[in-house]
């Protein structure tokens, strides 16, 4: 009985203890990083995805890569969350993040497999994070004039599909942001792109108000109506379905047609509240139906149902609209202003515009392009371009790119490194030549020689801090005059959300886990994967437990 196995874990439960749990984690998160890492830069590639229903996607974008990858491995799919993440509070830099955090990761197995404790390196890195974050602020420079944020805009979008039109849709951006902007802060949310394909990137343009991908009810409706006066409501004009089974008894035609009577009395009373209120364009929430269709058209009314939440309050936001949730409490004061409302049709898309309003704080971007890949693409571009020119009017700082701010550091941090006793200078060490990624991997995505142009640029950086690389002569130049500008937002959250991912990561010493929860799709009788595919190490394919 002494020799008896005790088993607390159910079967089929794997389990990877310290060091073998460590080594898959961090091998994890190298492949991913080594998977996003082409797409940085301006030369950087592009990836083709396909998912289960066949949908390409084809984007050098990191959320997106990684969002349709599907990512099966838990310490892999941390790192695409803290993507995410970034992607939510920034709009951009989403790549980094997972390049920097796999760099980390690879540069403390160097220092575990020398003997160093993992908190030695944890508390290293944290520390190596809270000074290159200090060093950022101090080589950022002011950012307060529209030529800056029109080059920051343009910093982001290069490479990402959009570099024959880049000057044209950084205008749009920067016009957009601007528009919207109150007391200091610009919430894109507020901006939405509609995306129409067919014609020229270079036919994109911003509205002069809003646009939505509505046409009215009823082709019989309006097609223009000017000097607007505009309802946004969500309550049904039709009636409501209580989902409550009713039966009513009809004996004789003569009740029938009372009972119909009744329907359109209780219909023609809803319109007749709108009609009161003074409206002359109406966008609801829910449905009209036939009958209400009928009456509101017959008032003259441009209506539109079903329209979406997010468009709704941009609506207000730009009219001037309350939005009213009981047409009993519509009334003239609720109502918006816009000088011409009208339909308008783009190659085969009916979209209505809003124009002419007297204080917008929304706008839209009519995105063009040939096909809807290209404005796919070109809308993840505009996203990351709006997500960047917001962080930068809001913060009013930006960083020299193309390297130049990331030399700094490794150079700051470096002589931070050498001032702290103990083992943990060698995790700052490490750290400073982890951030040596960035500037590495846009060269080698240039096809250029890694090893010189380091070589140049660290030199270089002892005479000028704005000296980066330009991957299109293939040399180090001021980069502060080629206007390869990025906001200091979006480079603070990345070291931050880098640094926490990989600190998670390297803390974790014991890996227990359903075999299904590793294993979403069981490999067939060849070793492959359902897919046909080899597993790629860290992605899902787990090796048995031994």
């Amino acid at each position: 009985m002494a020799n008896q196995p005790i088993f607390i874990l159910p079967e089929g439960t794997e389990r990877y203890s310290k060091r073998d749990a460590l080594r898959m984690n961090i091998t994890a998160a190298k492949v991913l990083a080594g998977i996003v890492r082409t797409t940085l830069g301006p030369k950087g590639m592009d990836k083709m995805l396909v998912n289960s229903l066949g949908d390409v996607t084809v984007t050098n974008d990191g959320a997106t890569i990684m969002r349709e990858m599907e990512i099966n491995q838990p310490a892999a799919r941390m790192l695409v969350e803290t993507a995410k993440k970034q992607e939510e509070i920034v709009g951009d830099g989403t790549t980094t993040v997972v390049v920097i955090a796999g760099e980390l990761l690879s540069k403390a197995e160097e220092l575990l497999d020398d003997g160093i404790a993992t908190s030695v390196v944890v508390k290293g890195f944290r520390n190596a994070t809270n000074k290159a974050i200090e060093l950022l602020n101090e080589i950022a420079i002011d950012a307060d004039d529209k030529e800056t944020l029109k080059k920051v805009a343009v910093t982001a979008m290069s490479g990402k599909g959009s570099d024959y039109a880049k000057d044209h849709l950084a205008d749009i951006v920067v016009e957009a942001a601007l528009r919207i902007e109150e007391d200091g802060e610009s919430d894109i949310d507020n901006i939405n792109i509609q995306r129409v394909s067919g014609d020229s990137v270079e036919d994109s343009f911003l509205a002069e108000g809003i646009v939505i991908d509505k046409a009215p009810v009823s082709k019989n409706m309006p097609k223009e109506v000017k000097d607007a006066k505009i309802a946004i409501i969500k309550y049904p004009i039709e009636l409501k379905d209580t989902n409550i089974d009713t039966k009513i008894d009809i004996t004789n035609p003569d009740q029938f047609e009372a009972f119909i009577k009744k329907e359109e009395e209780m219909v023609k009373e809803l319109v007749d509240k709108v009609i009161a209120s003074g409206a002359n364009v109406l966008f609801c929430q829910k449905g009209i139906d036939d009958m209400a269709e009928h009456y509101l058209k017959k008032a003259g009314i441009m209506a539109y149902k079903r329209v979406k939440k997010s468009d709704m309050e941009r609506l207000a936001k730009a009219t001037g609209a309350k939005y009213v949730t009981d047409i009993d409490d519509l009334s003239e004061e609720k109502l918006g202003f816009a000088g011409r409302v009208y339909l308008d049709k783009l190659f085969d898309h009916e979209l209505t515009f809003i124009e002419d309003c007297e204080n917008p704080k929304a706008s839209s971007i009519v995105l063009r392009g040939s096909t809807r890949y290209v404005t796919e693409q070109i809308a993840r571009a505009l996203d990351d371009a709006l997500g960047v020119v917001a962080a930068t009017i809001e913060e009013g700082k930006v960083l020299i790119g193309g390297g130049a701010c990331e030399i700094d550091l490794v150079k700051g941090l470096r002589e931070y490194g050498e001032s702290v006793s103990g083992r943990e200078q060698l995790a700052i060490l490490k750290y400073a030549e982890a951030l040596e990624v960035i500037p590495r991997t846009l060269i080698e995505n240039a096809g250029l020689d890694t090893i010189n142009l380091i070589a140049d640029l660290k030199a270089a950086h002892e005479d000028s801090a704005f000296t980066g690389i330009n991957v299109f002569s293939g040399e180090v130049a001021d980069m502060k005059e080629a206007g390869v500008i990025e906001p200091l937002r979006v480079k603070i959250q990345a070291l931050q959300s880098a640094g926490e991912a990989s600190e998670m990561i390297l803390r974790i010493d014991d890996m227990i886990a359903a075999r299904n929860a590793l294993n979403s799709t069981g490999p067939d009788e060849s070793g492959n994967d359902a897919s046909g595919m080899p597993p790629a190490p860290g992605m899902g394919g787990m090796p048995p437990m031994m």
